[in-house]
């Protein structure tokens, strides 16, 4: 291997190997390359990946907001000044009595418990400034699509499988969600609400399937994945699971009394569930949620844009209709 001289430093030029099969340390010989550091810290490169997205998407918007004020400034003859004044400044609706005096029951110890007069003209002004906000706000939804605002910008995306389980939704839906879920985890039994919201409301527009990644620290949480799966084998997996979530009892003999409940038959059941039948499929669903950045629960992909933690229904809205507005591919591409 031959190396460039620079001055007096020796620079060894690197082997014909790809970047990610290059060594970038060697410890006794072993070599340590770019695709190990990668599989080693995925949840955090992935994580950043999200951010940069975030950060760089919120630049777009502020520049596109910025433009489409511009050019509906230009087209009536008037300063951008003037076209906020008439149609944000002049069309914020002003607090009423009713809203101030809610906000100043809400944030009496944050306001110091100041007497409410002294108070109501500096909640005035924060309830203007956010009314302020929303009217801005609507006036460059409106204008974005006046002008056929186009963005290419599109975020990372992570190819995550179904790994065979059962899913809720359409067949063919458009957006398919993968959840990685631990039963004893708290956020994830809040986040069950709002999956239930996201089914709810977009029907056979989405595809939801649950993988397990049971937390080590969750004492039932392994049993309880695998007698998911156990209630799965007998077809009735989603109304087991929706037990599961429901429960704050988390027991083997608590497991086996919901199978009674759920009509499984319990000979079966219980088999399955003490001869650890699924501990390998529960693994695999570990290992595959690794491989794609999940580090914690609960973790959704959707179309493979990875959403961390009991997310507000608002969040998984803003996702899946962006998916819904990409070009669908043709069937069977």
């Amino acid at each position: 291997m031959r190396g460039v001289v620079i001055g007096s430093v020796v620079i060894a030029a690197l082997p014909a190997l790809s970047l990610a099969e290059a060594p970038l340390a060697t410890v006794g010989g072993r070599s340590i390359t770019l695709n190990e550091v990668e599989v080693r810290m995925k949840p955090r490169l992935v994580e950043i990946d999200n951010q940069r997205y975030e950060i760089l998407r919120d630049g777009l918007d502020e520049i596109i907001a910025d433009e489409v004020l511009k050019q509906e400034a230009k087209s009536r003859g008037i300063t951008v000044e003037v076209l906020e004044d008439r149609e944000i400044v002049k069309k914020t609706t002003a607090p009423t009595e009713e809203e101030i005096k809610q906000v100043y029951e809400e944030n009496k110890e944050a306001l110091n418990n100041a007497p409410y007069e002294t108070a109501k003209p500096y909640i005035i002004d924060v309830l203007k400034q956010q009314n302020a906000t929303v009217r801005k706000g609507e006036l460059v939804d409106q204008l974005r699509k006046k002008y056929k605002a186009q963005i290419a910008l599109r975020p990372p995306v992570v190819e995550v499988g179904t790994g065979g389980r059962a899913a809720r939704g359409g067949a063919n839906a458009p957006v398919t969600i993968i959840s990685f879920s631990d039963y004893e985890c708290p956020y994830c039994k809040r986040a069950e609400t709002t999956v239930e919201q996201v089914i709810t409301t977009y029907g056979d527009k989405v595809k939801f399937v649950h993988r397990d990644f049971p937390l080590s620290f969750h004492q039932h949480a392994q049993q309880a994945a695998e007698a998911a799966r156990c209630a799965e084998a007998q077809g009735k997996f989603w109304e087991y699971h929706k037990k599961l979530f429901a429960s704050e009892d988390l027991s083997t003999a608590k497991l086996k009394a919901m199978a009674k409940e759920t009509g499984l038959d319990q000979k079966k059941f219980d088999e399955c569930l003490d001869k650890q039948q699924f501990k390998d499929a529960v693994a695999k669903d570990m290992a595959d949620g690794s491989a794609v950045g999940v580090s914690g629960t609960p973790a959704f992909f959707i179309n493979g844009r990875m959403l961390s933690g009991a997310q507000p229904f608002d969040k998984f809205q803003e996702v899946i209709d962006e998916e819904l507005a990409q070009p669908q591919k043709p069937k069977g591409s």
